[in-house]
């Protein structure tokens, strides 16, 4: 009795390749064209991801300034694998808070901050939003879910939150923009944080409670004075 048998291959069975000849054909399908399908091809490199998901004005910003550089590499450092033999993560850690006048190159930053997170190997489930944008979508309207959106920006492991303090002062704005830093805070998740304000002046547009918590959770970094937009039209 035959216990076994070697398996057959496509080379040994050219009756198998005539039946998938027909099929084809059956289909309407030249087998040619089948053989002539090119590759696919390689998957993105997670930085080209990146660079995908980035807003064009940004997509090649790297940071340069030595105080983001030691924030990413902080932040890398305490990155951790979800499981044995995955890639590292960014997980918890400080934030920072860069102010300096408009075109001084905190957002360009902050998004290179990014960039060499993804190039020292470190995944990163990121968002980005201007603090005018975040406040548009948490104001109470029949489309959207105030508290579903609020949750989506506490709860991301990197946050880059721009223009703090350039919308209008309101009991509105200081409630929202407590209720998403002091989330943060309390989860210790990283969030980059730019705003056009002097740090002294932050105090009297967010409030005590506001200020209370970027103090504690941020590494300050201040910005030359110097607008370099209008460096680069003059040049």
């Amino acid at each position: 009795m035959r216990t076994h048998r070697d398996p057959q291959t496509l080379a040994d069975a050219p009756s198998v390749l005539d039946r998938m000849a027909k099929i084809l054909a059956a289909r309407g399908i030249d087998q040619h064209a089948v053989d002539a399908l090119p590759d696919e091809p390689e998957p993105y490199s997670a930085e080209a991801a990146l660079s995908a998901g980035l807003p064009p004005r940004y997509r090649d910003a790297l940071a340069t300034n030595p105080q983001v550089l030691a924030w990413v590499r902080e932040i890398a450092a305490q990155a951790t694998a979800p499981s044995l033999g995955a890639r590292r993560q960014v997980a918890t850690g400080p934030s920072l808070l860069m102010a300096g006048v408009v075109g001084a190159g905190k957002t360009h930053e902050a998004y290179g901050a990014v960039r060499a997170l993804v190039q020292a190997g470190i995944g990163v489930r990121w968002r980005a939003t201007t603090a005018a944008d975040l406040y548009a979508e948490l104001r109470p309207s029949s489309d959207t879910d105030s508290e579903r959106v609020l949750a989506a920006y506490s709860r991301v492991p990197l946050l880059i939150l721009d223009d703090l303090g350039a919308a209008k002062s309101s009991e509105f704005v200081e409630e929202q923009t407590y209720r998403l830093i002091n989330r943060r805070y309390n989860h210790m998740l990283p969030t980059l944080i730019t705003t056009n304000l002097q740090i002294r002046d932050l105090k009297a547009h967010l409030g005590d409670r506001v200020t209370s918590r970027l103090a504690q959770m941020t590494a300050r970094v201040e910005f030359e004075l110097v607008d370099r937009r209008r460096l680069q039209r003059a040049a």
